[in-house]
């Protein structure tokens, strides 16, 4: 797959990035971390 949907949300002072299509989530500071740690979980799953 090229591309994947994500949804970032705010949940206890920390950004969740959630992709909709394998249900991974990566999780940081800000939206950028918690998007950095979301690519680096859909890297180890595929």
């Amino acid at each position: 797959m090229d591309f994947y949907t994500t949804v970032l949300r705010k949940s206890a002072g920390y950004w969740v990035a959630l992709c909709l299509e394998n249900g991974l989530v990566g999780q940081g500071i800000n939206k950028a971390a918690a998007i950095k740690q979301l690519n680096e979980a859909i890297a180890s799953f595929l």
